[in-house]
C-alpha cells in the first residue's frame, strides 16, 4: 500500500503540452492494474512451490519478505528517478525487472535465486510500476482541480487489478502448473511497456532544483522529531504487517483447513473488490471529520474483523464476509495517512516523507510475511500470528487518536533552500 507521490516542482519543461487527461488515467490504471494485479495473489504459489521445490514456508515466506522490504527501499528511489528523467524510462526498466523476476521465480532450483528474483527483482520492479511514479504523472499533467480525484482513479485501479487478476492466477496455475502459470504472467507484464508509452511526456527534462522554504535535511530533521509523524509511521507499519500476512498466508491456512484452492483464490478478490469502495469511502470522509478518527477506526475494525474470523466456524460463506469486511478496511488508511501528513507537513517534500512512512509500512509487511512462516513452520500453526494481528491492530487505534492533524508551526526560515 503507497503513498501518493505529489507532483515535482521541477521536473517537466515549463509551457510543454500536457497529455490529454483521459490518456494518462487509462495508460497509468492499466499499468497499475497490472503490477498490482499480480502481486496480490502470490499466495497463491506458496503450497505449490514449496511442495514441488521441497522446501519450507519459512523459504517462500522470506522471499516474500525481502521483495516488501526491497519494495519500500527502492521506492524512494525510483521516485527520485522519475523526477529527473520521467516516468516512461523508470517504467520501461522495471517492467523488464518484473518479467526478468517472475521467470526467475519461476525457474529458481536454490533458496538464494529464489529470494534474488522472487524477492529483490519484482520488489525493484514493483517501486517503479505502481503509485509513486503513476502518481508523479498525475501530478505533472493534470490540473490541480482534479488531481486528487484522478489519484483516486489510480488508486482504485490496484483494488480492481487485485479483483480482476486474483482469479485469473488461481485459473491459470489450476490449468497450465505453477511454473507456466509464472512464465505467462511473465510474458503478460510486458504489456506495462507499451503502455508506459502513453505516459511519455512532451517537454520532460531534468532542470535545476526548486527553491523550498526547507532542505531535505531540515525536512527529515522536522518531520521525524515530530510526534504525530512517529505515530503515523507506527501505524503504517501495523498496516503492512497485516495486510501482507494475510495476502500472502491466508490461501495456505484456508487450504489447511479443509478449504479448495478456489475459495482462496475468490477471498483474495472479494477483498480487491472491497478495496475500491473503502479507499473511496475513506478519503470521503476525510473531509468531513478527524483523519486521526478515521484511522484508528480502521485500525481497531481491522483487529475485530480478525478476531471474528478466528472465532467463528470456518466456512466458505465466513471466508468471504471475513474478505470482504477486510477489503472494506484494506487500502483505506492511504488517503488520510497521505492527507495526514500532507496537512501537517505541507506538499515541499510530500513525495519524500510518503516515501518514508510506506518504508515503515513495509518493514510491516516484512515482518508479517516472514513471521508467518516462521512461526507455522515451528508451530504447525498461524495462531500465534493471527493473535498478533489483533493485537497490534487495537495497538495501531490506540496511536493514532493522539496525532495532530494541525499544520506545524514553523519559525522565521530563509527561504530560498533548494531541495
Amino acid at each position: 500500500m503507497a503513498l501518493g507521490h505529489n507532483p515535482p516542482m521541477t521536473s517537466a519543461t515549463p509551457g510543454a503540452p500536457r497529455l490529454s487527461a483521459t490518456q494518462v488515467l487509462l495508460c497509468g490504471a492499466l499499468i497499475v492494474t497490472l503490477s498490482m494485479g499480480i502481486r496480490h495473489g502470490f499466495g497463491l504459489w506458496l503450497q505449490p512451490i514449496t511442495q514441488a521445490q521441497g522446501w519450507t514456508r519459512e523459504t517462500f515466506a522470506f522471499a516474500l519478505a525481502v521483495q516488501n522490504l526491497a519494495w519500500g527501499v527502492f521506492g524512494i528511489f525510483a521516485g527520485m528517478a522519475a523526477d529527473r528523467f520521467g516516468a516512461f524510462r523508470v517504467l520501461l526498466v522495471c517492467a523488464g525487472l518484473y518479467a526478468l523476476g517472475l521467470a526467475g521465480m519461476a525457474l529458481s532450483t536454490s533458496t538464494l535465486s529464489f529470494a534474488l528474483t522472487t524477492g529483490v527483482l519484482i520488489g525493484a520492479a514493483q517501486a517503479g510500476t505502481t503509485y509513486a511514479v503513476i502518481y508523479g504523472v498525475i501530478g505533472r499533467q493534470i490540473a490541480a482541480e482534479r488531481r486528487s480525484w484522478a489519484m483516486g482513479v489510480a488508486a482504485a485501479a490496484g483494488s480492481f487489478g487485485q479483483f480482476l487478476m486474483v482469479p485469473v492466477e488461481g485459473w491459470l496455475i489450476a490449468g497450465l502448473g505453477w511454473q507456466n502459470a509464472l512464465l505467462v504472467l511473465a510474458v503478460a507484464v510486458l504489456l506495462i511497456a507499451p503502455l508506459a508509452v502513453g505516459l511519455r511526456e512532451p517537454g520532460f527534462a531534468g532542470s535545476a532544483p526548486a527553491r523550498r522554504e526547507q532542505t531535505i535535511a531540515q525536512a527529515l530533521r522536522e518531520a521525524f522529531r515530530y510526534r504525530s509523524f512517529q505515530l503515523l509511521m507506527a501505524g503504517y507499519f501495523v498496516c503492512g504487517f497485516q495486510v501482507v500476512f494475510i495476502g500472502v498466508h491466508m490461501p495456505s491456512y484456508l487450504k489447511d483447513n479443509g478449504l479448495s484452492p478456489q475459495v482462496a483464490s475468490y477471498a483474495l478478490a472479494l477483498i480487491g473488490l472491497f478495496n475500491v469502495i473503502g479507499t473511496y469511502a475513506a478519503g470521503a470522509l476525510g473531509q468531513r471529520i478527524a483523519k486521526r478518527h478515521i484511522l484508528a477506526f480502521i485500525y481497531l475494525a481491522r483487529a475485530v474483523a480478525i478476531a471474528c474470523f478466528l472465532w467463528a466456524p470456518l466456512t466458505p460463506l465466513s471466508v468471504y464476509v471475513f474478505s470482504s469486511v477486510m477489503g472494506l478496511l484494506w487500502l483505506s488508511t492511504i488517503p488520510p495517512t497521505n492527507a495526514t501528513v500532507a496537512q501537517i507537513f505541507g506538499v515541499a517534500h510530500l513525495s519524500m516523507l510518503g516515501g518514508f512512512v510506506f518504508f515503515s509500512h513495509q518493514i510491516g509487511s516484512f515482518l508479517g510475511v516472514w513471521l508467518g512462516g516462521y512461526l507455522y513452520d515451528r508451530t504447525g500453526s498461524y495462531d500465534i500470528v493471527w493473535y498478533i494481528a489483533i493485537a497490534l491492530g487495537v495497538f495501531a487505534a490506540l496511536v493514532n487518536l493522539p496525532v495532530r492533524e494541525a499544520p506545524i508551526l514553523r519559525g522565521p526560515r530563509r527561504v530560498g533552500a533548494t531541495a
